[in-house]
């Protein structure tokens, strides 16, 4: 395995630099990353394996810089949606598991079998095309099966599982490392999670009868961590956590400490022009707000083509001068409104705070999902290649 070495942030006295070199970047605290992990880790318990979730740019943090910092930070596995992020971390670090979360496509079979990537079987057919190929080159292909208990995408059906693994150990070419399933709503949805883990248990139960062993037992992602201890197994999949967000819950009670993970990215934009307006003005595309009053307005350099949804017009709050200003009209490609009649000091080229801290006020970006209508991991996925991605923290050892 090649070890990565993470340049240290930039001295904190270069931050007003930062803030004018960019019109919009984010900044990830890998040493909260660090941190969380860890904490997962202690919660899971020392013989738990972590497959640590990075699909997704890794969440909008960069993933050739995370995957970095995990390789040093104890992760056992990653998990990825596709070939393209499996191939990025094969560029950061050689030798390193990487299991294959999302199907994959015939033409893409080849490559991850010469690159040792392990796939996803959800059916027999994948399971022969697969150890086609591997004869063909000469190679074992390691796999993991997965049992759809309920979410409905990948997976064979639990009243089949039992006969599809038996085929996957017959075929001498494939190496059958894990089986699992996925949660579909174990944050919301006790009595449904109860019934998916009844499913995966009564498959694993069929293993057990038949003598079967599998290496690798997983189910529970962020969500089942905290919610479902009973299904840890022995490998777990966080993703939301390992960033620091703790998936929201309307429904279901979560005994943890507050503080117990801490988000590891803020996203920061800037003022780009100020200006009054007369009560009746109307702001942005569709005249979607009419100034009740006389206001201070400020035009922010981030819009949807940068980070922030557009479903947030009308109802989301940045932070300018330790301020909560209301995001005033549709929000644009490029540009936003806000509300800075509380600020009188704000002007051209201050901070803005989308998501992150000051003074005494923070916006976390489960709050920016709640505005609008979504749920954290879109918000942190829709940060573009436009924001310049800032990494803090100590160096890595």
């Amino acid at each position: 395995m090649v070890k990565q070495t993470l340049r240290s942030s930039p001295r904190r006295d270069e931050d007003d630099r930062v803030q004018t070199r960019f019109r919009c970047w984010a900044e990830i605290d890998l040493d909260a990353l660090r941190s969380n992990l860890a904490w997962i880790r202690h919660r899971a318990g020392p013989r738990i394996k972590i497959l640590t979730v990075v699909k997704a740019d890794a969440y909008g943090h960069g993933l050739k810089q995370i995957a970095a910092l995990l390789m040093q930070s104890g992760t056992d596995i990653f998990g990825v949606a596709n070939l393209a992020e499996a191939r990025t971390i094969r560029h950061v670090g050689r030798g390193w598991p990487i299991l294959l979360l999302g199907v994959c496509l015939p033409e893409e079979m080849e490559t991850v079998v010469r690159d040792q990537i392990m796939p996803t079987i959800s059916s027999l057919n994948e399971a022969e095309q697969f150890a086609a190929i591997a004869k063909q080159l000469g190679q074992q292909v390691t796999v993991h099966v997965k049992v759809d208990s309920g979410m409905g995408r990948l997976g064979v059906s639990a009243d089949k599982a039992l006969a599809l693994v038996e085929e996957v150990t017959r075929l001498r070419e494939l190496k059958l490392q894990g089986l699992y399933t996925h949660y579909s709503s174990a944050e919301d949805d006790a009595e449904y999670s109860r019934f998916q883990r009844d499913r995966f248990s009564g498959v694993l139960r069929q293993l057990r009868e038949a003598r079967i062993e599998v290496p690798l037992i997983h189910a529970n992602n962020s969500a089942a961590l905290l919610h479902e201890p009973d299904t840890t197994f022995n490998l777990i999949r966080p993703g939301l956590l390992v960033y620091g967000i703790v998936p929201a819950s309307a429904k279901r009670t979560l005994a943890i400490p507050a503080r117990s993970v801490r988000p590891a990215l803020a996203l920061y934009c800037r003022v780009g022009f100020v200006k009054e307006i007369p009560r009746g003005t109307r702001l942005s595309y569709g005249q979607t707000f009419k100034a009740p009053r006389r206001m201070r307005v400020a035009t922010l350099t981030a819009g949807y083509g940068d980070a922030y949804l557009r479903s947030g017009s009308n109802r989301a709050e940045v932070l300018i001068g330790g301020q909560r200003c209301r995001v005033l009209g549709n929000i644009t490609m490029d540009q936003m409104l806000a509300d800075v009649s509380r600020v009188p000091n704000a002007r051209m080229g201050d901070r803005a705070v989308l998501i992150g801290a000051e003074g005494n006020e923070s916006i976390t970006a489960s709050e920016v999902a709640a505005w609008c209508d979504t749920v954290p991991w879109e918000v942190l996925t829709n940060i573009t290649y436009r924001v310049t991605r800032i990494y803090r923290g100590a160096q890595a050892a």
